[in-house]
């Protein structure tokens, strides 16, 4: 089939790599307009962008995929189905109605669970243990669409949203690209999606990834976890933001030795930071203080100097 890839960030990456190396032929791509970003607001190519240009394909990328100029640049490729993998803006009915065999979105939840556009970090901070990606017909409503294909991924107690993101963004791709050999086959079966079990996984706003100490620890460790790298857990220490990398809850020989600790009270030893929270402590890992680098706790605690009663989160 002759495809057109909409998406736009690194995620969508794997799966552009894929198709360039299946019998499908790539004759586009569908992103973003470039981003501006840094004190100078340069313009920064998208991750996708990036490699269609490598690969010499022809990148449209409209402000808004509706368009006229846009849907006429898309006709003009002739897709037989245009597959999505995180492009980032809502497609229009007359942009859908386009290709034969529609628009199939690669999406990395097990749909009806976590629609919507943060569903690897909804899973983590909900403490899933198993994730997965589906591939399903798009619609106009918010990931509704019959599923064509799914996988499932087990999640690490360690995983971070870039560890889990990554291997769905390359398990998905191949799945992607059988679903389309599927279709070309006409041998996809569209499965509608159960009305049960629906979950919702908006985008995470800064507010969202503020740790709140008074949770449990196991609650704390999967806030950073599905945190990281963005929105970026952050406390805050003496009225300053301090960005959090991963924590890690202590194991029970630890909690014994370590003994209660009031929720966001620092503990300074020679060799770890312990932070109390609702329940046991947990061990800082990074920490990066508000327009410096990352560095260990233990190096930041020390030009810090906390007192004994030092409190994280206060006044957040």
């Amino acid at each position: 089939m002759r495809v057109v890839l909409a998406g736009t960030p690194e995620p969508a990456v794997p799966a552009l790599r894929a198709l360039l190396g299946s019998r499908h032929e790539v004759v586009g791509v569908l992103t973003r307009p470039d981003a501006r970003a840094g004190r100078g607001r340069r313009a920064v190519t998208s991750p996708v962008k990036a490699l269609a240009l490598e690969a010499g394909l022809p990148v449209l990328a409209p402000e808004r995929p509706g368009d006229p100029e846009a849907l006429a640049e898309l006709a003009g490729l002739a897709p037989d189905c245009v597959p999505v993998v995180a492009y980032g803006a809502l497609v229009p009915r007359a942009a859908l109605d386009l290709p034969p065999h529609g628009w199939v979105n690669l999406h990395f939840s097990l749909l009806p669970r976590w629609r919507g556009a943060a569903p690897v970090q909804h899973a983590l901070l909900a403490g899933d243990g198993v994730s997965g990606a589906c591939v399903f017909r798009l619609e106009e409503g918010l990931d509704t669409g019959p599923v064509l294909g799914r996988l499932q991924e087990p999640v690490g107690p360690r995983d971070t949203a870039e560890d889990l993101l990554g291997r769905l963004a390359h398990a998905g791709a191949d799945l992607l690209v059988a679903t389309l050999d599927a279709l070309e086959d006409g041998a996809a079966q569209a499965v509608p999606q159960p009305q049960d079990g629906v979950t919702l996984a908006p985008k995470l706003r800064p507010e969202d990834a503020r740790v709140r100490w008074e949770e449990p620890a196991e609650t704390v460790d999967r806030r950073v976890r599905g945190c990281t790298p963005a929105p970026g857990a952050w406390t805050t220490a003496r009225g300053e933001r301090l960005r959090l990398q991963p924590v890690e809850p202590l194991d029970r020989d630890e909690v014994a030795a370590a003994g209660p600790l009031p929720p966001g009270r620092l503990r300074v030893g020679r060799r770890e930071v312990l932070v109390g929270t609702g329940t046991t402590p947990v061990r800082l890992g990074l920490v990066q203080p508000a327009g410096r680098r990352a560095v260990a706790a233990t190096d930041w605690a020390r030009g810090l100097r906390p007192t004994e009663d030092e409190q994280l989160g206060a006044g957040a």
